[in-house]
């Protein structure tokens, strides 16, 4: 229909007719039969359709095949731009919903190449992209590399699906402890809170669900094979494992390991935490340029003030 109205310039209100066994085509013209015509390459008149067939009546339809010298071929070569190109379209709505229905999960690809700061990621039926801001300061990619990334977005473009991906979201770190630690995946241990710098430092706050169960141990792994996967897939991102508590004073003092805390004072009205560690411990509990407090500020939710047990 598409090559005829193309090919011929007509509007007729046409159908095609394709036998499947010998490859014939056919093109029938389909018009109404009315009292009044009013666009006669859609109507027929009740006198001109009768002197065809006396049993048309009005309402019927008149359906006559119409010659096209050399159409079948033309025909041919049209409709295979548009079932290719129907195809195409579906091929890309079928891979849209697919990643569409992924978005907040983690993907693995391989590096195709890296274009003026944008990482292009192959995955398979698509490509992902990871903008610069979404990656990693420090990190480096190599062609053919295979790497974790989180499904940030899923735009439809008329190119096809527009894949972004994320190498800094909280989200990564978090669906890759679900992929490596069977007792998250299954519900027994249960990640409370996450803090992370991207390729620096994180901070993971885990509790079990059941009292038997070591929620720390569990993360961490046999020697600590299950956080090292972690680790290596991040490029060395330092990974602090911290028991969750009901109890902010108990909390707070946990988030700040690896030092060691003496007393945690909760000031409640302006959720400030005035934190005591020993005065050789006061550097570790701030941490380079403050990272480890900020971590531990972010993962609670309180302001914390650090002072050491000489200033007492």
């Amino acid at each position: 229909m598409s090559a005829y109205r193309k090919h011929f310039g007509r509007a007729e209100n046409v159908r095609v007719r394709f036998d499947r066994e010998t490859g014939n085509i056919k093109v029938i013209s389909r018009r109404e039969v009315v009292s009044q015509v009013k666009d006669p390459r859609r109507d027929i008149s009740l006198s001109e359709a009768q002197k065809k067939s006396a049993r048309y009546q009005e309402g019927d339809f008149v359906e006559e095949e119409i010659q096209a010298q050399g159409f079948g071929r033309i025909a041919a070569q049209t409709a295979k731009q548009v079932v290719m190109q129907k195809l195409r379209d579906i091929e890309r709505d079928m891979v849209y919903e697919e990643f569409s229905e992924r978005g907040g999960d983690v993907v693995t690809g391989q590096i195709i190449r890296v274009d003026r700061g944008v990482v292009i990621v192959d995955l398979g039926r698509a490509e992902g992209f990871i903008l610069p801001k979404e990656q990693p300061r420090g990190e480096r990619y190599r062609e053919r590399d295979r790497i974790k990334s989180y499904v940030l977005e899923v735009k439809k473009t008329p190119k096809g699906p527009q894949i972004l991906l994320s190498r800094t979201h909280p989200g990564l770190l978090k669906r890759l402890f679900e992929l490596e630690v069977p007792e998250i995946r299954d519900g027994i241990v249960e990640i409370r809170g996450l803090a992370r710098e991207a390729g620096s430092r994180s901070k993971v706050a885990v509790a079990a669900n059941l009292p038997e169960v070591d929620a720390l141990g569990a993360c961490v792994g046999p020697r600590g094979s299950r956080v090292q996967v972690i680790v290596q897939e991040l490029r060395g991102e330092r990974i602090d494992i911290i028991q969750w508590d009901d109890d902010p004073q108990v909390f707070i003092g946990n988030a700040l390991s690896p030092a060691r805390v003496i007393d945690v004072e909760l000031n409640h009205d302006e959720k400030i935490a005035r934190v005591t560690v020993p005065d050789n411990q006061l550097s570790l509990a701030i941490g380079r340029d403050g990272q480890n407090a900020r971590l531990a500020a972010k993962l609670t939710g309180w302001k914390i003030d650090i002072r050491s047990d000489r200033g007492m």
